[in-house]
């Protein structure tokens, strides 16, 4: 299925106001229905690299995997859609790519890079996370992120250590607990979400979230929501104007009707079985 009249995405990505070069990386496919931010880290370029070896990847792998088989067919195995196996095990692959380039190559020894990969597919998004890069949803005017971080502050967060206003000043904000290319195994976060025609979905690295609260970032998708690049490119003004000091990527989706997969009678039949 086609979902490029479907979506309508726009982006934007900007070094920031402090670093020399972006090793965030942004890719999308919208006839896939399929988007990927990640951001980079590690020695000098090596983030970049970690972070273009993610998005390369997932957007060729998975690309070249839907042509032969539509995110909503039935895995025999498991009676369940493909589409959670099929990024489950893109992400695992782009893993083993940086990790074996980290340890091969010493220049980008230690690189790694968060990731956050949204695969919109009957009237669903299915998300895969790792890191502190983020999902948002804007939906009916209601403001939310979908993603919790997978960071030492979310984990002191969650543990009732600090409270979410000492968080926002933390000194160790971007220590994150899980990521992609760092170890040789890694367990990205997989879910799915129902989704409706007019939600907006906004994912960002963290140089967005760091420089820019929730209620400002709502409020801008809120006001210039209606034209997704303007949007896209004001969210990245906001948070250099509040000191850029990290690279700032973003990606926003607009799903504009329904996209039910066409799965035929027995696809259908095993549906209702389910």
């Amino acid at each position: 299925m086609d979902l490029s009249q479907t979506l309508e995405i726009a982006s934007c990505t900007d070094p920031g106001m402090v670093r020399s070069h972006n090793e965030d990386s942004i890719a999308a496919d919208a006839a896939h229905g399929l988007v990927v931010l990640a951001d980079g880290m590690g020695g000098y370029n090596a983030g970049e690299v970690a972070s273009g070896m993610a998005t390369s990847v997932l957007i060729t792998e998975v690309r070249h995997l839907l042509d032969r088989t539509p995110p909503y067919s039935v895995d025999p195995l498991t009676n369940a859609p493909v589409a959670p196996r099929i990024i489950q095990e893109q992400v695992l692959k782009a893993n083993t790519s940086i990790f074996n380039a980290a340890q091969s190559q010493p220049q980008y020894a230690g690189m790694g890079t968060t990731l956050v990969v949204c695969l919109f597919y009957d009237n669903k998004v299915l998300v895969a996370h790792l890191g502190d890069s983020r999902l948002y949803r804007l939906r009916g005017g209601e403001f939310s992120q979908v993603t919790r971080d997978h960071s030492l502050l979310q984990e002191q967060l969650d543990a009732g250590l600090i409270s979410a206003e000492q968080a926002k000043h933390a000194q160790h904000k971007n220590l994150v607990t899980r990521a992609l290319g760092i170890d040789p195994q890694v367990e990205p976060e997989v879910r799915e979400y129902p989704v409706s025609p007019g939600d907006l979905f906004l994912l960002c690295s963290d140089g967005l979230c760091d420089m820019v609260s929730d209620e400002d970032i709502g409020d801008a998708l809120r006001a210039f929501g209606n034209n997704l690049n303007l949007a896209a490119q004001q969210l990245v003004q906001m948070a250099n104007d509040n000191g850029g000091r990290d690279n700032v990527s973003v990606i926003l989706v607009r799903v504009l009707r329904e996209y039910p997969g066409s799965r035929g009678v027995m696809g259908k039949l095993l549906g209702w079985l389910k």
